[in-house]
């Protein structure tokens, strides 16, 4: 039995094959150019329309739900052509826009016993549907995600000496070809609520997208720590102010320019809609904190004790150097994860942080993510060591205790992101 719904990489583009060969006059599919290791980056289009809409999924390797969200709304115009030609759109579903970095993450969606498979749930996972829930255990034993230069989405500003990776190339050509006008970035969170941002503000968006998120039971992040320089519009919803940043500046200290802050020379409104696979219902309580800096101090103590505590494990391992191309590959994201504590302690305390009490939950759950996901893709690394190994266990077990963490079922997942979509297409559109 598998352990997730989610498909692997090969199953999407199976999946997506045969949808287009049982309607071969509803759905097209070509490779729009080709990752740092050779694979194809596939293009799904629906319709015929003269103007675009762009949906881009698999911007981060560990978020696999917008794949699964872009192929069910393409079969979905398949067998109702009538809901896309009424926007007199086509619409076109980059369906994984990092695919290298996906084939590694990918290992968590084929768990084996022992790994987070179904009658494994650990306190407060998924209690909503026990037999059939994945767990965080599970999902951080194969944890991986990009450093964050290596993540295709946010390519270097001109001024970095760093070449642009191929699939950063391949999406700016894509916009530049079809001047979409509205960008969908399709992301997931493991652990928190939803949330939604647009680079400019849309009527009716925010209290359809509030809607939304109620009918389907999923909390909204109250004030989320993403687009810092963000307005928030409501909660759960972020707006590109008119003198916004036009760069995005990570812990690491890399900056970006962000390809869906690109797409804004063509006129395209950009949205990035996250889904929460493990959702955590005090991210929303909009209850005002008493003293914000103790919530902050508290965060920054557990972020910067975990880091020093992942360390000194590390460091009784003895030394032992990565080997193979996916070993190097989880050191050097872990190692950047191990080392951006204080910029990330410096970034809460310059901000008003922790001001309600979903503001401090999230503050939180930022503070254990951080760490974990530093010592699940450091023990992968280093051959799976013991004492990795408990670490993590620990961990994951505390932050899905901690804050009642529940799986979200990935039909409410992909729905979120679906009617999402399709509100601020008929409000652009």
């Amino acid at each position: 039995m598998r352990g997730t719904p989610y498909p692997t990489l090969g199953e999407l583009l199976r999946r997506a094959r045969a949808t287009v060969a049982a309607r071969p006059g509803a759905l097209r599919l070509r490779a729009v150019g080709t990752s740092r290791a050779g694979r194809p980056l596939w293009l799904l289009s629906a319709g015929h329309g003269p103007r675009h809409i762009l949906t881009v999924a698999g911007a981060h390797a560990n978020e696999p739900v917008g794949g699964v969200t872009s192929l069910t709304l393409a079969e979905r115009f398949a067998r109702e052509p009538a809901l896309l030609q009424e926007s007199g759109c086509t619409w076109n579903f980059l369906l994984c826009l990092d695919p290298d970095g996906a084939s590694l993450a990918g290992r968590w969606l084929t768990g084996r016993p022992g790994e987070g498979l179904p009658g494994e749930g650990l306190p407060g996972e998924g209690r909503a549907a026990a037999e059939a829930s994945p767990t965080l255990r599970g999902y951080y034993r194969r944890f991986y995600r990009p450093a964050f230069a290596a993540q295709p989405e946010f390519p270097p500003v001109t001024s970095d000496p760093r070449p642009v990776m191929p699939e950063s190339e391949a999406l700016v050509r894509l916009i530049d070809e079809l001047r979409p006008v509205v960008q969908f970035s399709l992301h997931g969170v493991e652990v928190g609520g939803s949330f939604l941002q647009l680079t400019r503000a849309v009527p009716g968006a925010a209290a359809a997208y509030r809607r939304i998120a109620a009918d389907l039971g999923i909390p909204l992040e109250h004030r989320p720590f993403d687009g810092m320089g963000w307005l928030a519009e409501s909660p759960g919803v972020l707006v590109l102010p008119d003198s916004g940043p036009t760069e995005e500046r990570d812990p690491s200290g890399f900056t970006s320019q962000a390809t869906w802050l690109y797409a804004m020379r063509h006129g395209t409104v950009s949205a990035v809609v996250e889904a929460p696979f493990w959702s955590v219902a005090g991210v929303s309580d909009p209850r005002p904190v008493a003293e914000p800096r103790r919530e902050v101090a508290e965060a920054s103590e557990i972020l910067l004790g975990r880091a020093k505590q992942l360390e000194a494990v590390v460091g009784e391992l003895g030394p032992r150097a990565p080997e193979t191309p996916e070993e190097i590959a989880h050191f050097t994201a872990a190692r950047e994860l191990m080392d951006i504590g204080p910029g990330v302690v410096d970034t809460w305390n310059s901000a008003e942080l922790a001001t309600t009490v979903g503001n401090a939950v999230s503050l939180g759950v930022a503070a254990r993510r951080i760490p974990l996901r530093a010592a699940a893709m450091m023990r992968q690394a280093l051959g799976g060591a013991p004492a990795l190994d408990t670490l993590v266990e620990a961990w994951a077990r505390e932050l899905a205790s901690t804050f009642d963490a529940r799986w979200v079922p990935v039909t409410d997942q992909t729905e979120l992101q679906i009617r999402t979509m399709l509100a601020l297409a008929r409000a652009l559109v």
